[in-house]
């Protein structure tokens, strides 16, 4: 009852629109007609357009009323039939959708490429690498314990020189933007040859951010602390504690490489236990 109520009031609503508007185009059509008996020939081109506009108006306005649209009936939703047909026991890993209830497949699909558009972006090694040097230029770095297998000039001196595969890629990163500088204090001029023939078979000659030229040699430890005092790097990277201590006043930022974690001396001065650790590498 309540709903064929409100049909009959919308109906009734609409009819005194439709004739309010026929009274009002009576009206209008009255005195248009009276405007063009009495004065036609004072209009011009103008007014005569003006008024003929005006007439296509309420034209269109009053089909735009007149489209033909009965009240429309509710049309009652309908009831997904229940089936009591029971699910065999072959397929009681399958999914279960209720009757009449339909996934959204495109929906899902969209909402896991926003997800995954939102997704936390790894890092690149070489975004890393750039981030922890603070965008340093220049880098010098010790071979024995950071870049070589061997840990001392004389365990060079009496082995092939290796370098550390792991931190290789870290190496090469630091060549693409840095200016690097590698050393080493030697015993004779064969540990020299090893250490050069065992970076050109790493490859990291062949990167062209790396020369022969910047890979220098001393006799003592003092010599390599000259060499770090005099290129002034941003960064130089040792395992000797006493060096590291010693450059901290000149140099911007050390990374002292040690298996333990030592005391920090100054608060230009880090630690890690290798290279690669330092980049998050391994």
């Amino acid at each position: 009852m309540a709903e064929s109520s409100s049909s009959a009031s919308l109906l009734s609503s609409k009819e005194d629109l439709i004739q309010l508007i026929k009274r009002f185009g009576a009206y209008l059509t009255i005195k248009m007609s009276n405007l063009f008996s009495i004065s036609f020939h004072n209009l011009d081109s103008r007014s005569v357009g003006a008024i003929a506009g005006l007439a296509l108006a309420i034209v269109f306005t009053w089909r735009l009323v007149r489209t033909p649209g009965g009240p429309q009936r509710r049309q009652p939703k309908r009831q997904a039939p229940t089936t009591s047909t029971s699910v065999p026991s072959n397929q009681s890993n399958a999914t279960i959708i209720p009757s009449g209830v339909s996934p959204p497949p495109d929906d899902l699909r969209a909402q896991n490429v926003v997800d995954e558009f939102f997704q936390p972006v790894k890092p690149t090694l070489g975004q890393i690498v750039r981030q922890k040097l603070s965008e340093g230029r220049k880098v010098t770095c010790r071979l024995v314990g950071v870049v070589l297998e061997e840990s001392s000039p004389e365990e060079l001196q009496a082995h092939q020189a290796t370098v550390r595969s792991s931190v290789l890629e870290v190496l090469l990163e630091i060549t693409k933007f840095c200016d690097l500088y590698l050393m080493e204090r030697v015993l004779d001029e064969e540990s020299e040859k090893k250490i050069l023939l065992a970076l050109e078979n790493a490859g990291i000659f062949i990167s062209g951010g790396l020369v022969k030229d910047k890979v220098l040699f001393c006799s003592t430890e003092m010599g390599r602390s000259s060499f770090v005092r005099q290129l002034e790097p941003d960064w130089h990277i040792d395992t000797n504690h006493e060096i590291v201590s010693q450059l901290a006043r000149f140099i911007k930022y050390q990374l002292h490489i040690s298996p333990t974690r030592p005391e920090r001396t100054a608060s230009n001065v880090f630690s890690s236990p290798s290279l690669e650790q330092f980049f998050g590498n391994i």
